[in-house]
């Protein structure tokens, strides 16, 4: 028997991934592991970033952490000619279980504003806060060099450099607080985009991405994982029925970013290789691109390819056997730590030049047919040249053919609905081109 081929047959040509253009190469060759590894030891410095810790001590604690995150970004605004902005919003988070006393949790977001559609905005992000093996304890010195120390520097790293460029969509660099204990600055955030009415497209988080060398000594410095949620969270139990019953439980928004991620984030210029995994995060643990998902925004976490326990919530000790625990900075990678900000620096910047995902994408399914029509909103955009239509067959995991159809918002091509999954992405005059929406029936 013959070996199958590539079924159906249909129109279009083979989907070539994007490539960084001159401008991305040069942001991303800017990334610096020494800066990397300069803030990652400031932060350990602090003792312990514990959200509970002491918020005035200008040397010890949480406060003394938000106080250098922030003045170093308002560094980085300074060279962006207005462009970008450093805020702390805070509130008081009143007493719960995991954190006993009222306690002011603070965020620091830099936001670059799009040059062309500013309301149109995507989150990078990782958490400041630290912890050891009990939660409650404020005390003890917490490094969190790895959790998530290496998650901060991506930001602040990719803060600074893109400060001198203008993306023509809003990106906000964010640092949050309160992950520890229940997400609580990431909550903060994404509950106050929502009710601003902010049209976040994409967030990526960085937790626990700086180390390549696992408990067993297996060492992998081109891989880095990155989980993919799928029926969002924000759905209603119909909903996601309505998805399941087309077969689109693997086409979730954040399928979509994370299927972009993986089109324009591995290449010559990451050398990494992003691992999608399709579930919100690892067994027992979560993160903070959970409270952007709960929000109904596409989301995405990255994590380093085989973790090592013994340094994540741990006391620092060394057991009897000689084993050091403690999430301590010698067992960072500085260079692999950079090659995960290049990645998330190669989506973030190719978000925000491409035109936002198309809106409104229907399919119809109003009369049986060979064929398949799909519209979606017009978008007044200037700088659309056009549109394409993606398909793939339905079991793999990536766009893998590509339809040219022009600037219209409607087409119908030779193609089963029945047998492929298909999207639409839109085209800039600039080249770079959107995530795809995936179509509800019409």
């Amino acid at each position: 028997m013959e070996p199958l081929s590539i079924w159906p047959p249909g129109p279009g040509q083979v989907l070539v991934p994007q490539q960084p253009d001159q401008e991305l190469v040069s942001i991303l060759n800017q990334i610096d592991p020494n800066r990397i590894q300069a803030i990652i030891e400031k932060l350990v410095s602090f003792g312990t970033r514990h959200t509970m810790s002491n918020q005035t001590d200008p040397v010890r604690g949480i406060g003394a952490a938000r106080d250098w995150i922030a003045s170093q970004m308002r560094s980085f605004a300074a060279a962006s000619n207005g462009r970008m902005t450093v805020t702390v919003p805070s509130y008081v988070q009143q007493p719960v279980p995991e954190i006993p006393n009222a306690t002011v949790i603070s965020n620091i977001v830099a936001t670059l504003t799009g040059s062309k559609e500013p309301n149109r905005v995507y989150v990078v992000s990782g958490h400041y806060d630290s912890r050891v093996t009990n939660i409650l304890n404020f005390i003890d010195d917490a490094p969190g060099a790895d959790d998530d120390g290496s998650g901060v520097a991506i930001s602040m790293e990719l803060a600074r450099i893109m400060a001198t460029h203008q993306p023509a969509a809003t990106i906000m660099f964010a640092v949050v607080a309160g992950e520890e204990q229940g997400l609580f600055g990431s909550n903060f955030m994404a509950t106050t985009l929502k009710q601003n009415g902010v049209d976040v497209q994409g967030m990526l988080d960085n937790d626990i991405v700086g180390a390549s060398q696992a408990d067993d000594g297996t060492i992998d410095k081109t891989d880095i994982r990155m989980f993919v949620s799928g029926l969002p969270p924000s759905n209603t139990a119909n909903q996601n029925l309505a998805l399941a019953s087309i077969g689109g439980e693997n086409d979730s928004p954040a399928h979509q970013l994370g299927r972009f991620v993986a089109e324009v984030s591995q290449n010559t210029a990451t050398q990494l290789n992003v691992r999608a995994i399709y579930r919100p995060d690892r067994f027992l643990r979560g993160g903070d691109h959970e409270s952007f998902l709960d929000q109904g925004f596409p989301a995405v976490r990255f994590t380093e390819p085989h973790e090592n326990f013994a340094h994540q919530h741990q006391d620092v000790r060394v057991a009897a056997n000689g084993e050091q625990f403690g999430d301590l900075t010698e067992f960072v990678d500085f260079d692999f730590t950079a090659k995960v900000g290049k990645v998330n620096g190669a989506a973030i910047w190719s978000l925000a030049q491409a035109p936002g995902t198309p809106k409104g994408l229907t399919i119809d399914v109003s009369a049986l047919s060979n064929n398949s029509t799909l519209s979606w909103n017009v978008d007044s955009n200037p700088d659309i040249a056009g549109y394409e239509v993606v398909w793939r067959e339905t079991d793999l995991p990536q766009w893998n053919r590509v339809i040219p159809v022009g600037l219209v918002n409607q087409v119908t091509v030779k193609l089963s609905k029945d047998n492929v999954q298909m999207g639409v992405r839109a085209v800039g005059k600039n080249g770079f081109k959107s995530p795809a929406a995936f179509p509800t029936p019409n």
